[in-house]
């Protein structure tokens, strides 16, 4: 072919080939090859010794009728792509005498690890261990490792956290020099009370609103009566770049992790907690340092006035969402007066932005409440409250209202636009189109015509259904990703065209980077800001920046990854106490060797094996995404709620097996 003429040698020729092997846990592989359409086939018994991910040479000993080399053999192992694999220490040593097992639970490696039997006194059976492959003798058809780390026995909640973190190659500890650094910074003087450049807010009822166990406080509000039309809101976020200087430990260190971690139970901070959680800190009753958005709001909603600059705020009281809940309900309480004309406030900014097409999708969040021991005892399914849309619109509001005022008033040369964006691309047409063929059997519909409006009607209908989590599951997984750029697409899902992150400088790097931005933008036009004594912001080029934010958007991916993972792990811990009990739940998903199921009461998915399912023998139909039985001809579509029973749960592999009960009756499920 055209395309596999201009690829150089050292990839493949008439024989032998260079490629990544892809294999399978059948123990069957696939070789990537660049400039081949189609991977090639490699049988079980001649992958020689590679593993999953490794750069390997082959050759060729098939080819289909049309002459396309299609099967071949690995000659050798070019470079591994991993030596180091985390598992579970067994030492029954059921398979040989001279050795243990380290099991690794993951597609990572399709093999078990050999450990050679000497020093064993140090580890126990079922410890999770990080194990390094030294050697795969041609004797053995498992590799031999050795184990360079131990990280306590396996399904114990320490255990499981430093070993995700090993896994996913996150930080945990801060490097000397940065705790010292830290430390520094912790030691001077917070603010220059004669500079010029802070506008003084103390005087003014300020208040933060978090979670209650936060210790983080990025953001708060203020608000006051200017007159009987208009209102003065601030939306004052933690100046966190006035003590973080580009380049240094602290710098270099936040840069490298990008985001906090929040683990049920545990915190991996961006910052060292000296600054996170005390001087960056909005804390009640202590003056901070801000960097503030603030504007004039007449009742009617209508912004008449915005400021933007540095601030020095003190908060007169830290306020939790369920506080600010019960005051917004009961209309008394600490600031009830303030508290009540936000929420009045942000019912309106709510309304117009769904008026402007933005995508009103409220997730159940999944909270576990965990014992001494950190062994989940309780959930609760918690979905934002009034409260939380306080907040939230507030925060929409400052980062579109920054990013509009830098991309609107700084456009004389391209370098004046240079700024850091949150955008989110269209949807894939193809999986909006899965999406419209998957809901249509349970009666709902999707015009690609008016794409959002559909949806959010879409959103209102499953509201309060069974089927809920898993057709808004299905809309996210149908949207693109939102990430960080220079080049501004605008925010899809939102309806912004210009939408920043700038209120989480204490957990975000990219809004450190948004921060200097705008003082730097601010110094263009504010003389004031040019008084000041801090060290000039000099702009970097635009390719810096774009640098800056892929490696924000990939360590927030990352993130966002381990959050899930570790949440399983938790899941699958507390669902093992319901061993035996039945359920109802929801059909997520189909295999062509199973059934995922969404266990409502937990809002986590489990598993049944089709050849479980005792009454009927069950085939896939993957064209519309159902099973059915053989001989009775019974149909069950994705969202049917089916009745299960917890018989097994695999904690290492993160595992909730159900066993089949019944179906509910047709009719119930297609009532709406």
């Amino acid at each position: 072919m055209k395309s596999e003429k201009k690829i150089k040698k050292k990839h493949y020729n008439d024989n032998f080939a260079i490629g990544y092997i892809n294999i399978t846990i059948h123990g069957f592989a696939f070789v990537n090859i660049k400039g081949f359409q189609k991977d090639v086939f490699i049988p079980k018994n001649k992958t020689n010794r590679s593993l999953e991910g490794d750069l390997v040479k082959i050759i060729f000993n098939k080819k289909n009728r049309k002459g396309i080399k299609i099967e071949g053999e690995v000659l050798k192992v070019i470079k591994r792509k991993t030596k180091n694999f985390i598992g579970i220490l067994k030492m029954n040593f059921q398979y040989n005498s001279k050795y243990g097992l380290v099991i690794v639970n993951n597609n990572s490696i399709h093999v078990d690890i050999f450990i050679p039997i000497d020093n064993f006194n140090k580890y126990n059976h079922n410890d999770k261990v990080l194990v390094e492959i030294i050697s795969w003798p041609k004797k053995l058809k498992n590799p031999l490792g050795k184990i360079i780390k131990v990280f306590g026995k396996s399904g114990e909640y320490k255990t499981e956290i430093f070993s995700l973190l090993e896994e996913y190659k996150i930080t945990y500890e801060f490097p000397k020099e940065v705790e010292e650094e830290a430390k520094k910074i912790h030691s001077k003087e917070i603010y220059d009370i004669n500079s010029e450049i802070r506008r003084d807010m103390r005087n003014i009822n300020t208040f933060t609103i978090d979670p209650f166990n936060a210790k983080d406080f990025d953001d708060a509000l203020s608000i006051r009566k200017l007159n009987n039309e208009t209102w003065e809101i601030g939306v004052h976020i933690s100046d966190v770049s006035h003590y973080i200087e580009e380049g240094s430990f602290i710098d270099q260190e936040a840069y490298s992790r990008a985001t906090s971690i929040y683990f049920i139970g545990k915190v991996i901070p961006m910052l060292p907690k000296i600054l996170s959680n005390d001087l960056c800190s909005l804390q009640p009753k202590k003056d901070r340092l801000s960097f503030s958005y603030i504007f004039n709001i007449d009742n009617k909603g209508k912004i008449l006035k915005n400021w933007f600059g540095k601030t020095i705020i003190q908060s007169n009281r830290r306020f939790t969402y369920e506080e600010i809940q019960e005051i917004i309900d009961k209309k008394k309480g600490d600031f009830h007066e303030e508290i009540y004309n936000l929420f009045l406030f942000s019912k309106i900014l709510t309304k117009k932005r769904l008026k402007n097409g933005s995508i009103y999708l409220e997730k159940i969040e999944v909270k576990f409440h965990l014992d001494e021991k950190k062994n989940p005892i309780s959930l609760d399914l918690k979905k934002n409250n009034d409260a939380h849309r306080l907040i939230e619109e507030f925060m929409l509001l400052a980062n579109r209202k920054i990013s509009e005022f830098v991309s609107l008033n700084f456009n004389e040369t391209p370098s004046n636009k240079l700024f850091i964006y949150r955008i989110h691309d269209k949807p894939d047409f193809q999986k909006i189109f899965l999406l419209k063929k998957i809901i249509e059997p349970l009666g709902y519909f999707l015009d690609f015509n008016r794409l959002k409006t559909s949806i959010n009607c879409l959103l209102k209908k499953i509201k309060g259904k069974p089927e809920q989590n898993m057709i808004e599951n299905l809309i996210l997984r149908a949207m693109s990703k939102a990430r960080y750029s220079t080049k501004n697409i605008g925010h899809y899902g939102l309806s912004f065209f210009h939408y920043t992150h700038f209120t989480s400088p204490i957990r975000r790097y990219s809004d450190i980077i948004a921060h200097r931005l705008l003082s730097y933008y601010l110094k263009k036009v504010n003389n004031s800001f040019n008084k000041t004594n801090e060290k000039t912001y000099k702009l970097k080029t635009m390719e810096f920046y774009e640098k800056q934010s892929e490696h924000c958007s990939y360590k927030e991916r990352l993130a966002i990854d381990a959050e899930r993972d570790f949440l399983k792990y938790i899941q699958v811990k507390y669902i093992k106490k319901f061993l035996g009990e039945e359920f109802y739940g929801i059909i997520t998903g189909f295999t062509g060797w199973s059934v995922y199921i969404d266990l409502l009461l937990f809002q986590t998915e489990g598993m049944v094996r089709l050849r479980d399912i005792k009454e009927d023998y069950y085939v896939l139909d993957s064209n519309n995404y159902s099973i059915i039985g053989k001989k009775k001809r019974k149909i069950y579509h994705l969202g049917d709620k089916v009745k299960v029973k917890l018989i097994d749960v695999n904690l290492e592999r993160k595992q909730i097996i159900l066993s089949w009960i019944d179906e509910l009756d047709k009719q119930e499920n297609t009532k709406k």
